[in-house]
Parts: C-alpha cells; structure tokens; sequence
C-alpha cells in the first residue's frame, strides 16, 4: 500500500516544483488565498459573531448565512456557464472586485440596521461565494494543461485553505484588539480588490497551449 502511493506523493511534488516556476501559478495562488481568506476564513467563521455584535438575532444570522448557501449554488453553477463562453481573467475581476465592495459595505448596512442592504449583500455575496472556482480551473488548464491541472490546482486550492486559516485566525485577533470585526472586513475588500488585479496581470495566451515551464 506504501508503495502504490509514493508515484502520487512524487507527481504532486513533481507538480510543484514546476508550477512555481511560473507566474501565472503565484497570480492564481495569490488570488485564491484571498478568495479563501474572504469566504471561509471571514464569513463562513465570523459572520454570525459580527451580526451577533450589532443586535442581531442568533436565529436570525445564521438563517442569512444558510441563505447564502443556496445562492452560493446558484452562482457557482451560473459562473461555470459563464466560464465557458467569456474571458475567465475578467469574470475573475469582476467577482473579486465586487465581492471587495460587498465587504466594505456590510458594516454600514449593520450598523444602521439596513434590512435591504443586508438582504442585497446576502444575495450577492451568496452568488459570488464560490464562483472564482470554474475560472480558476479553467485558467489553471490553459496555462498548464489537462494532464497538469489537478495536480497544479490542488496546489492553489491549498493557498485558499491557508487564506482561510489566516482569516479565521487573524479575525479573531482584530477583535481582541479593537473589540470588534470591521477593519477584518474592511482588510478583506481591500484584499478582494487587490486580486482582482492580480488575475488582469495574467497573460491572455490564444496560441501557446500553457507555460515554457510546464514540458
């Protein structure tokens, strides 16, 4: 059993040292770190406490964030057609720039008690939660190939899951420190908006199959 898996411990090593050598492998990882780190690592664990902070209902916030779940499936299906048929650099702009915005907006709509700004945020940022994946992969394909890309993704997707350990983490020492969420919000769009320009600095390649680097 030990034997059958040192080939995939070794491919997927393989697979990085490749991957790092190129560019476009860093602006994907980078912009997936803070796509986890303003999803899971914000929202999915700190959410319900930041509502909680403003007056509102226990019930009440976790029934906003189950919402997000079901446009979250929705979105992400929407987004996978989208990223068939329109320039996934872009697609990948425009979530993570509004997502940035989204997130800069919440603490007003909490703290003036906006019912309509906090429903409008839950539906969009429900939409937008998951849907940076299908453009991902898909850039991740172009650049380094079918028989590349899961192992490369899987990579990346492991700079989502750090992003998201450093949010969970980093938030809850911003409100040890202030006593409340907001600047960990705040931050998290102004990292939103920084990823939406790392995904334009990638090279739109029509004719090379994926990176020199990648044999």
């Amino acid at each position: 059993m030990g034997a059958g898996k040192k080939p995939v411990i070794s491919d997927a090593f393989r697979g990085l040292r490749l991957a790092v050598k190129s560019r476009v492998f860093w602006l994907l990882s980078l912009s997936f770190f803070i796509c986890g780190f303003s999803t899971n690592g914000l929202i999915g664990t700190h959410f319900i406490s930041y509502c909680l902070s403003f007056g509102i209902p226990l019930v009440t916030a976790t029934s906003i964030l189950s919402f997000m779940g079901v446009f979250n499936l929705i979105g992400t299906t929407l987004s996978g057609w989208l990223s068939d048929r329109f320039d996934n650099r872009w697609l990948l702009f425009w979530y993570y720039s509004l997502r940035g915005v989204s997130l800069a907006i919440l603490p007003f709509a909490l703290m003036e008690g906006n019912v309509v700004l906090i429903a409008l945020f839950t539906i969009f940022y429900g939409l937008d939660w998951i849907a940076t994946v299908p453009p991902t992969i898909n850039l991740t394909r172009e650049r380094f190939g079918v028989k590349q890309t899961g192992i490369v993704y899987g990579w990346i997707f492991a700079f989502h899951q750090a992003g998201a350990a450093s949010a969970a983490y980093g938030g809850g020492l911003i409100y040890s420190v202030f006593n409340s969420y907001t600047y960990a919000f705040f931050l998290s769009g102004v990292f939103c908006l920084l990823a939406s320009l790392f995904v334009l600095m990638i090279r739109k390649q029509k004719d090379l199959h994926h990176e020199e680097c990648v044999a």
